[in-house]
């Protein structure tokens, strides 16, 4: 089932009767970009199986990495678009009161066992036996989810104007070596008035924010196959061993290891234990 974001789609998915429904989509990074901001009753996960896919919300872009994924919860205005060729599987979810799912937006690791119940929960019939053995392993897959680790791949977005103009400023030239003095003078604020401004609206430092930006925008490269050495140099690292240092402290794992990690259940998942 193709994933559409057209208003009768999503009013037929929030009607089906059941907990969970899924659709798989692949579609360009044109065609996800159409995608325009909408709303479900039903929460959304989406995980990626190939490419990388970006959700944003009000206050925040979301960045989903192969072998991750996305929750949405019900009601959360979004749109979503991709990075090139992408492969997903959307599951529409009405969670049960039992399972303790997330009631915020965030993006979850994906076991090796969680991503063979969401393949097979996409293989599952639109009104599927609540009571029988499909119902058991959309049970089964709820419990994984309130389980999954949480990762801190978020952009957060600013809603005043002027930081908005400056995240714009900082994503089309992410290697620019300006003091935060200087990009406080491009938006006509002092350096003071930045940092507690960011503080009161993204809750981080200018320089933690800028450097989660350097994580977006280097996941998303990586993913599409940039070296490391190509990510670092277009970023404005001195070195590639700089901008792995930066991402270990940020993500917990240097960038190779981290999309390894993710990439090779992909691409075995014979073999793996």
């Amino acid at each position: 089932m193709y994933v559409d974001v057209r208003s009768d789609w999503l009013s037929y998915v929030d009607e089906v009767p059941r907990a969970l429904v899924a659709a798989n989509a692949v579609a360009s990074l044109e065609s996800l970009e159409q995608s325009p901001r909408h709303h479900h009753q039903k929460a959304q996960l989406l995980f990626t199986v190939r490419g990388v896919i970006n959700c944003e919300v009000e206050d925040a872009v979301w960045i989903v990495p192969p072998q991750c994924a996305v929750w949405i919860p019900g009601g959360v205005p979004h749109t979503v678009f991709g990075s090139g060729e992408v492969e997903c599987i959307s599951l529409f979810i009405e969670p049960p009161e039992g399972p303790n799912l997330p009631d915020v937006c965030c993006t979850i690791t994906v076991s090796s066992f969680l991503r063979h119940l969401l393949m097979r929960a996409n293989e599952l019939p639109e009104l599927y036996d609540v009571h029988g053995p499909d119902g058991r392993i959309v049970s089964v897959i709820f419990d994984e989810l309130a389980a999954a680790p949480v990762e801190d791949l978020r952009l957060p977005i600013p809603g005043d104007t002027r930081l908005k103009k400056l995240t714009d400023l900082l994503i089309a030239a992410p290697a620019d070596h300006a003091t935060v003095a200087e990009w406080a003078s491009r938006i006509a604020l002092s350096e003071r008035s930045l940092n507690r401004m960011l503080a009161e609206q993204v809750g981080m430092s200018f320089g933690r924010w800028r450097r989660q930006l350097h994580v977006v925008l280097a996941l998303r490269r990586l993913s599409a196959g940039q070296t490391v050495q190509a990510v670092a140099m277009d970023l404005g690292y001195e070195s590639a061993s700089s901008f792995v240092t930066m991402f270990r402290k940020m993500v917990g794992k240097p960038p190779s290891r981290y999309l390894m990690e993710r990439l090779r259940p992909m691409a075995h998942p014979e073999g793996e234990p």
